[in-house]
């Protein structure tokens, strides 16, 4: 938690804006409510949400910053947001009707309108905008909303495409201008752009994997970007066996010792998060040394082949952390598995008990 709380500054002091710390999917793995608390007394100003029953979650354990939620299902009714002071980004005129409708006795409903920059997702398209703005600015002026931001979300394909989509958005933050339209906060960037697109940080900058100290660039790594790992995956060493030359691994014997060796079990598997596709290949530290995953990664466990260093049932082995301080990192279990180190945090099951320090 402190790691989460010193990257939040970072990111304050870097871009200049407000911090809105996104914390969805469980806070990418790290535990929604305490990465929430961690980011505020960071600085964050406001919390990002996916959906709506995110949001309520984060409320039921005693959340009150502001709360957006940008993704919904369709037909889906804002009366809950409503009841729980929880913004809801809009993405279509029907959304926009429901938010109107949701209003009550509390007051408006919060909205942010989120824009169709490129990314061919969701958001408004440009061809619906001013059919949208002109009901959104007649629903904020009898009360039934409150229009709290525009946004969108950037590719991270090139610098050209993020300013080409930063182009899109300052036009439609125009034309909503014209209908009558000044939201209190824009917001299209999230970490990558956060750090290298000083343009696109406007009024507030959306934080993800920045927040949890890691970089989303394949040429730069966490301590390049001046962020802490939150998270390090720890286990007890479950069961230590000598084995001869030749002796199989786990399913399909997809390895086999090649000479007398000591196999390590690490209580960790596929439900607890750690990737099939990393068999063969994942990084693990024990008693200060690296070793690797020796066959297939199972449902509940996994083997390491230590060699003949001394390793005892109870050693801790530490899956990933911060590799400054020596640790396999997530991105090189991202590299074992081929995927990306937001993949990595995220899928740690909710099995796998969080202690934050």
């Amino acid at each position: 938690m402190a790691a989460i709380a010193d990257n939040t500054r970072h990111f304050r002091r870097l871009t200049g804006v407000d911090v809105i710390a996104v914390v969805k999917a469980n806070a990418y793995g790290h535990g929604a409510a305490s990465a929430a608390v961690a980011a505020l007394s960071g600085g964050a100003t406001r919390l990002g949400v996916a959906e709506i029953a995110e949001a309520v979650d984060l409320r039921r354990q005693g959340i009150n910053a502001p709360i957006v939620a940008w993704l919904h299902e369709p037909g889906e009714r804002f009366e809950s947001a409503a009841a729980n002071g929880i913004e809801v980004g809009i993405s279509s005129f029907d959304q926009l009707e429901a938010a109107g409708a949701a209003a009550g006795s509390d007051g408006p409903v919060g909205v942010h309108l989120k824009l169709e920059t490129g990314l061919s997702r969701n958001g408004v398209a440009p061809g619906d905008w001013n059919r949208v703005f002109a009901e959104a600015a007649r629903l904020e002026r009898i009360g039934r909303l409150r229009i709290i931001g525009l946004f969108s979300h950037l590719s991270n394909a090139s610098r050209a495409d993020d300013l080409e989509a930063l182009a899109r958005f300052e036009a439609g933050t125009a034309a909503a201008a014209s209908a009558g339209i000044r939201p209190e906060i824009r917001h299209i960037a999230a970490t990558a752009a956060a750090i290298d697109h000083p343009e696109t940080r406007l009024d507030a900058v959306r934080i993800g994997i920045g927040l949890y100290g890691l970089s989303p660039f394949d040429d730069r790594s966490s301590a390049d970007l001046g962020l802490r790992p939150a998270m390090t995956l720890r286990a007890s060493v479950a069961a230590v066996r000598r084995v001869p030359a030749g002796a199989g691994v786990s399913y399909g014997y997809d390895h086999r010792a090649n000479h007398d060796t000591t196999l390590a079990l690490i209580p960790l598997g596929y439900a607890d998060g750690i990737p099939r596709q990393a068999s063969g290949r994942g990084p693990v530290m024990i008693n200060g040394r690296r070793f690797s995953v020796a066959g297939r990664v199972a449902m509940d466990q996994f083997v390491v082949d230590v060699g003949d260093a001394h390793v005892a049932v109870g050693d801790e082995a530490v899956v990933f952390g911060d590799p400054t301080l020596g640790a396999p990192s997530a991105t090189e279990w991202a590299n074992a598995a081929g995927t990306i180190n937001y993949e990595i945090v995220t899928r740690i099951g909710n099995r796998v008990p969080r202690r934050g320090a």
